[in-house]
């Protein structure tokens, strides 16, 4: 089922998970005991992560250097596949514009198509590391709203080889990012706000949020949304903090704030062990107040603390 269909039909909020694939190298039996934890609760749908190739250069025995591409977790297509079949749940594969030309992208997407999965959730992606700015792939998409247009054109029957006859249409229901906090490329809220509605203008069935800690930073980014003409649903993204590099770790990577009853509350934990509870506490009272809400779905990044996540829900069905 598409995931605006779950929406659609849903009488209550609903619960969903996101989730990395495991490390090259690693066998698909960890994500199942990963997700093994989480299956009690009947997610709406499971989001697994996609993770662009890595250029590294490494030295051959002749002392020459030589670059190589280095792809840390692969199997993202497959991967939403052997969930569907082993949990009997709707997946959402991320697809990314880094790391793939418009030929690569279509490729994904029938790949897709033709193994029943009907949801993508559409993103830019982060730069390669070697790059202090997002470079497209050569021949690949340098925008969100550029890739999503790719996917509309398929769900339309209209392929990259326009002469094709008789094409089949997919039916794929796309979801896109929102900032509660500003994407940290956009000049101001303004600009990022109208940036989502091009997207949403384009064919977005809905919008994931990108994680915060501070409820009414959600709350205030939908009533913006809605004042600009954004109407489709916006599903709110947690996550729960379990050590206390995150402190410093989740503000600069993900260019959030955290508040200062959490910052101070963590700031005092003797050790990980008492920042796990804190953290624990905190995203129990996040989730029960966006619920009391009504928000169409608790979406939570697992990032490999399923049974923390799996308190918090377990206190709320």
């Amino acid at each position: 089922m598409r995931v605006i269909d779950h929406l659609n039909n849903a009488k209550q909020t609903l619960i969903s998970f996101e989730i990395l694939p495991p490390l090259k190298g690693k066998g698909i039996q960890s994500l199942y005991n990963h997700l093994d934890v989480l299956a009690e609760f009947k997610p709406a749908f499971i989001n697994v992560t996609y993770h662009r190739s890595e250029h590294v250069f490494k030295k051959r025995a002749d002392g020459i250097f030589e670059k190589v591409v280095v792809r840390k977790r692969p199997g993202t297509e497959s991967i939403c596949a052997a969930i569907m079949n082993k949990y009997n749940v709707d997946t959402v594969p991320h697809l990314i514009c880094g790391g793939f030309n418009i030929n690569e992208t279509e490729d994904a997407l029938i790949n897709l198509h033709y193994l029943g999965i009907d949801n993508v959730l559409v993103l830019r992606g982060d730069a390669a590391k070697n790059e202090a700015n997002f470079e497209p792939e050569p021949g690949g998409h340098k925008y969100a709203i550029d890739l999503l247009k790719q996917v509309t054109d398929l769900n339309s029957g209209i392929y990259l080889e326009e002469d094709l006859k008789d094409s089949s249409k997919t039916k794929f229901c796309i979801g896109v990012a929102g900032y509660p906090e500003k994407h940290f490329e956009a000049p101001n809220m303004e600009t990022d706000l109208k940036n989502l509605k091009a997207k949403v203008d384009a064919g977005a069935d809905y919008i994931v949020t990108q994680m915060f800690f501070d409820n009414a930073k959600y709350f205030s980014f939908v009533n913006a949304c809605r004042e600009v003409g954004i109407n489709v649903p916006i599903i709110p993204g947690l996550k729960p903090i379990y050590t206390k590099k995150q402190l410093t770790i989740l503000p600069k990577t993900f260019h959030i704030d955290l508040p200062t009853p959490l910052s101070e509350a963590i700031a005092a934990c003797k050790n990980d062990l008492d920042v796990e509870k804190i953290g624990q506490e905190w995203l129990l009272e996040q989730s029960k107040e966006l619920k009391k809400a009504g928000v169409p779905v608790l979406h939570y990044y697992t990032l490999g603390r399923p049974q923390l996540v799996a308190n918090v829900v377990r206190e709320l069905v």
